[in-house]
């Protein structure tokens, strides 16, 4: 390939379809199972390393396609509407041409009436984390001093309800939880929930265990799943499932396209992570802060000083891409469910296996594999309209 060509392009990387950036690790809350090593650190990105992170994706070539930016990996909100709105700008200077959704992951605690007004203003996706009743939420999700935390996500839920902005709901699903599908359906309705992802606990970062690998737990997830899933659909109007509608569209997909491609997270730049400090990692959003006796430290860069090209030419990079390559290859040519998954995610088996060439998980057990058997035999049940792929 010329050198006239961008970065990415010579070396194979992107196109980018989620840019994360860290507006600071701090979080006020202190949730059990949390990944994030240093959520009680208070630094703020400046907005001169966010316009050096905007800058760094200009110069390399990633966007070739149009692209989320998530604010996550601490609490968002933390940070003032004046840094977002700032930031607008930066974005807009940057990247004039970009198509871009801007999406925030908040714990709803700190939403205000101002917060709602900036979420309409600037069309921001907004997901609040919520585990379901008190008795499952506060178990994990609670604060600094051991205090339950859901009447205050509450109070922020139904602000965002009052203001008419939308939300959807990420659940962390633990072994208790499993046992009260009937109990979180109802919580979701009365709540005004019209959107749920189930995300099971996972081991990550510092949350080296899970209650989810207790024996018997699988076919527990897989009764919890079909048993909601049947609630939500038959529901007027339905709730919407994340995992039932990502598994039909990969069903469908599969049926008519054969195997995906490298999915984004084992894609080399497929996702950028940017923390505060302006470091900045691929793969898994989970691998951003840390780092590995295999590796080393996952950030491969900083935006101010290493642009992409340096990077896909070092060594370090170079060992880990090949790595999640042949994690890859291997789940090809070992599992079935590869047509519908495309190899799963690096940070995932590297905390459980140590190494990015491995195969299966935990998280693939449940998030792939669970969640595929119990689509696809609702599927049978009642075909769903052809959609577009994924």
């Amino acid at each position: 390939m010329s050198d006239t060509q961008p970065p990415a392009a010579r070396g194979g990387a992107g196109p980018l379809e989620l840019l994360v950036v860290q507006p600071t690790p701090f979080c006020n809350l202190d949730c059990s199972y949390c990944y994030l090593p240093d959520r009680a650190d208070t630094r703020r990105m400046s907005l001169d390393t966010l316009d050096q992170a905007f800058r760094w994706v200009a110069a390399s070539g990633l966007v070739r396609e149009p692209f989320a930016l998530l604010w996550h990996a601490g609490e968002p909100l933390v940070a003032p509407i004046a840094w977002y709105e700032a930031a607008a700008d930066l974005l807009r200077r940057r990247g004039p041409d970009w198509e871009v959704t801007q999406a925030v992951q908040t714990n709803a605690t700190l939403i205000t009436a101002e917060w709602c007004d900036y979420f309409r203003r600037y069309g921001i996706d907004v997901g609040v984390s919520i585990d379901g009743p008190a008795f499952l939420h506060d178990r994990h999700r609670r604060t600094r001093r051991g205090g339950g935390t859901l009447d205050r996500v509450l109070a922020g839920v139904r602000l965002l309800r009052e203001h008419e902005v939308p939300f959807k709901v990420i659940t962390v699903l633990t072994a208790a939880a499993l046992d009260y599908p009937d109990e979180l359906f109802d919580f979701y309705r009365a709540h005004g929930v019209r959107s749920v992802g189930f995300n099971p606990e996972e081991v990550e970062g510092p949350n080296t265990t899970s209650s989810l690998q207790a024996e018997g737990t699988e076919p527990r997830f897989r009764r919890f799943l079909a048993r909601f899933v049947d609630l939500a659909r038959a529901a007027d109007p339905p709730i919407e499932v994340r995992e039932f509608e990502l598994s039909a569209a990969a069903i469908l997909h599969a049926r008519r396209a054969g195997p995906p491609r490298r999915t984004q997270e084992n894609r080399p730049f497929g996702v950028v992570n940017v923390d505060c400090a302006g470091n900045f990692s691929t793969f898994s959003p989970e691998l951003l802060g840390l780092d590995s006796p295999r590796y080393g430290a996952f950030a491969l860069g900083n935006v101010a000083t290493d642009p992409l090209d340096a990077v896909l030419a070092s060594p370090r990079f170079a060992r880990m891409e090949a790595e999640v390559a042949a994690g890859v290859a291997m789940c090809r040519a070992e599992c079935r469910y590869f047509p519908f998954c495309g190899g799963g995610p690096p940070g995932n088996k590297h905390f459980e296996a140590g190494t990015f060439a491995a195969t299966e998980t935990l998280f693939c057990r449940l998030h792939v594999k669970a969640c595929l058997d119990v689509t696809a035999d609702r599927m049978e049940r009642h075909p769903p309209a052809e959609r577009a792929a994924p």
